[in-house]
């Protein structure tokens, strides 16, 4: 029980502090390119439907107009302090899993390994592991999207997604916590497996809704938007890891049970008074 108030509210402290940090670097790096992006969404053409069809969502709109709002007037937080607000409440709760999770590891590497790896080596494990299984490898086969690009059925993309990030995470768990020859053929497996199976795209242009001078910026910002999520993940990753290593060295690995090896070795040592 004891561990388990220590995993919480470690994670919660790390979310804090990470999701702040994160929600000020994607106000200054991320934010200006959606919104310029979003400017342009206006501007999609979209395809003619059917006259049939169009009749017959014009009355079904008639007809629930006065019982229920439409799809379009869904709730949505208004640009400026609100969206920051919730934004940042998203990043702290994506911190949360992320750190709750990184703890977690990091407990069972002293449980598994039983060494007394020093802060900076856990502080770079955990962020090399979270940048590559969580941010790089799934990102390889979909890169970020800019608003308004078209792409293939989100059910496609999330699937693929969770096998590109199981996969690299068996991988790192593999190296991590194995012991034979067999982790290598393991991580192989997890890290290829994702590019066999390949990421779902359309086969269309995903900026083919839009016009020639819409389509240059798009793609201009779409290039810099991938970078910057880039650069964004490395930064999260990065004080994710430092904060989360010294949040474990600091108030968890004491309350693991084999947390510290070196009590292990001095309660299996005599002490000097009794030796003969």
């Amino acid at each position: 029980m004891k561990l388990f108030q220590r995993l919480i509210w470690a994670a919660l402290a790390v979310a804090l502090l990470v999701g702040s940090l994160q929600t000020l670097v994607q106000h200054r790096w991320a934010v200006p390119l959606i919104l310029k992006a979003e400017t342009f969404e206006d501007q999609k053409l979209s395809s003619p439907e059917p006259a049939h069809a169009h009749a017959a969502q014009a009355a079904v709109h008639d007809h629930d107009h006065d019982h229920q709002p439409s799809a379009t007037e869904a709730w949505a937080p208004q640009d400026g302090a609100e969206r920051s607000l919730w934004t940042w409440v998203a990043n702290v709760l994506h911190g949360f899993a992320m750190a709750l999770l990184a703890l977690v590891a990091l407990c069972l590497w002293v449980w598994r390994r039983a060494a007394n790896t020093p802060r900076w080596a856990l502080a770079l494990g955990v962020a090399a592991a979270g940048f590559l299984s969580l941010h790089l490898w799934p990102a390889l086969g979909l890169p970020a999207e800019i608003p308004g690009m078209d792409a293939a059925r989100l059910g496609s993309r999330q699937g693929w997604w969770l096998l590109a990030a199981g996969g690299a995470a068996a991988a790192c768990a593999a190296l991590a916590y194995g012991r034979g020859a067999w982790r290598w053929a393991a991580a192989v497996v997890g890290l290829v497996l994702p590019f066999a199976v390949g990421a779902p795209h359309i086969a269309s242009d995903p900026l083919a809704g839009f016009g020639p001078e819409a389509q240059q910026v798009l793609r201009d910002l779409g290039q810099r938007f991938v970078w910057v999520t880039h650069g964004i993940a490395v930064g999260f990753w990065l004080s994710l890891g430092m904060a989360s290593a010294w949040a474990f060295t600091r108030w968890v690995r004491e309350a693991l049970p084999l947390a510290a090896p070196s009590l292990a070795v001095n309660a299996a040592t005599p002490s000097e008074g009794l030796k003969p």
